[in-house]
């Protein structure tokens, strides 16, 4: 429902604060129905989101498919399979001093949950944390991306089409407002997905209600390419992680630390890629329909500020490097001989924009990922196993992929 007044939001919430303890009570049998009910809609609906989506940011039926709706399911599949056994607590040891006694660990619902989700994967990273909600037993109020306005009103139907607002509520509206609006309530959990400055404010929010938070954040995540590299390879797993969604993604690479020598071989093979992937000129590359748009003009403006600063300072453009403002669309773009003092290593660029800094020795490298903000991600290519351990080793990030990018978030047996 679209947001209207902090009443509306209130008298929501206090619904679901009287029908939690039923929702806490009901079987794995029972959410098991409900998850299967959500997708089983989820799949008969999905062409409506493949419109909504086309809408929102240009993006392709197949990409739509491969980002959101299949990662999607096997969320749904991995709860469904594995419910009751997540539901069943845990007996303790036994204490020599307390020998009579039995103690047990028991699972139970959090409660009242909100859920904040971002706009560059808009279904995915919207119903993934509603799934393990349902899945635990609580009531839910969940926030979809305004920025994705046609996306957030497909959410907003499938949810209604199936859950009273007393369960799960989905609230739309900009998150200046209906996110502030939200955060004055007395949650049990935040689950938010977005950018560090807003989670550090959600961070400090929760505490004044003692709340548990779950904060997915983003950050700069390097691409490390050692000496004995495969660079068809490489250029080929780092051209599709950075593209992808037109590079907004979270656990994109977001800049390659070359060896020196390397640097122009790398970058033009990036730019093969480039052109295989989406069409041999700028013309035919803007005119396709495999590759999606900028979220908005004011991510798409800070793209060729970026660009700019960086050409202006002494890197060299290899492809790519004029945007279309106005339609919100960046071209895969690709600078090599990147330093660390420009404006584009300052920040995540969250865009199709990949910048290769080079490098004399690999401790140099690792230096400079130990001397910034750890990384949602790294990623590492080359066949040294003594130098991947080296860097291994040396470093720390949420996750590290070898020559690869991106799907180590799709094995669902390891942590996030």
């Amino acid at each position: 429902m679209n947001y209207e007044n902090f009443e509306q939001i209130r008298k929501i919430f206090e619904n679901q604060k009287k029908s939690r303890w039923q929702v806490a009570q009901t079987t794995a049998r029972e959410r098991i129905q409900k998850l299967r009910i959500l997708r089983k809609k989820l799949l008969e609906r999905q062409n409506e989101f493949y419109e909504a989506i086309w809408k929102d940011v240009h993006k392709c039926k197949f990409e739509a498919w491969e980002t959101e709706i299949f990662p999607t399911i096997e969320e749904f599949d991995c709860a469904i399979s594995h419910l009751k056994k997540w539901m069943k607590g845990k007996r303790g040891g036994w204490v020599f001093f307390l020998p009579t006694t039995c103690s047990r660990t028991k699972f139970e619902p959090k409660g009242q949950v909100l859920v904040m989700a971002p706009w560059n994967y808009p279904l995915h990273l919207f119903i993934s944390p509603i799934i393990s909600a349902i899945a635990a037993g609580n009531v839910i109020m969940a926030k979809p991306s305004h920025k994705t306005p046609h996306v957030s009103a497909f959410l907003t139907s499938l949810f209604e089409s199936i859950f009273s607002v007393d369960e799960i509520a989905v609230i739309e509206g900009a998150g200046s407002v209906v996110g502030e609006e939200l955060l004055k309530l007395p949650f049990d959990h935040i689950f938010f997905t977005g950018s560090p400055k807003v989670g550090a404010h959600i961070g400090e929010v929760s505490q004044r209600y003692h709340a548990g938070i779950t904060l997915e954040l983003g950050g700069k995540s390097p691409t490390v390419v050692l000496e004995d590299v495969n660079i068809k390879q490489a250029a080929n797993k780092i051209t599709w992680g950075k593209m992808l969604n037109a590079g907004q993604t979270c656990i994109a690479p977001d800049y390659i630390l070359c060896p020196k020598g390397k640097v122009d071989e790398l970058a033009e093979a990036i730019a093969q890629e480039i052109k295989l992937l989406f069409g041999e000129t700028e013309e035919a590359r803007k005119a396709t329909d495999d590759f999606p748009r900028i979220v908005d003009v004011k991510a798409t403006k800070k793209h060729q500020e970026l660009i700019n600063d960086a050409i202006e300072k002494g890197a060299s453009l290899v492809i790519g490097g004029t945007c279309d403002i106005e339609n919100r669309y960046t071209p895969p773009t690709v600078l090599k001989h990147v330093s660390p003092q420009m404006a584009i290593m300052d920040s995540e660029i969250f865009g199709p924009v990949l910048p290769i800094v080079p490098y004399e020795n690999l401790d140099e490298a690792i230096a400079y990922i130990q001397e910034h903000p750890k990384p949602l991600s790294l990623y590492i290519f080359g066949k040294s196993g003594r130098m991947v351990r080296k860097v291994l080793d040396q470093t720390t990030s949420g996750s590290v992929c070898v020559n690869n990018c991106i799907v180590q978030i799709e094995n669902l047996t390891m942590p996030f």
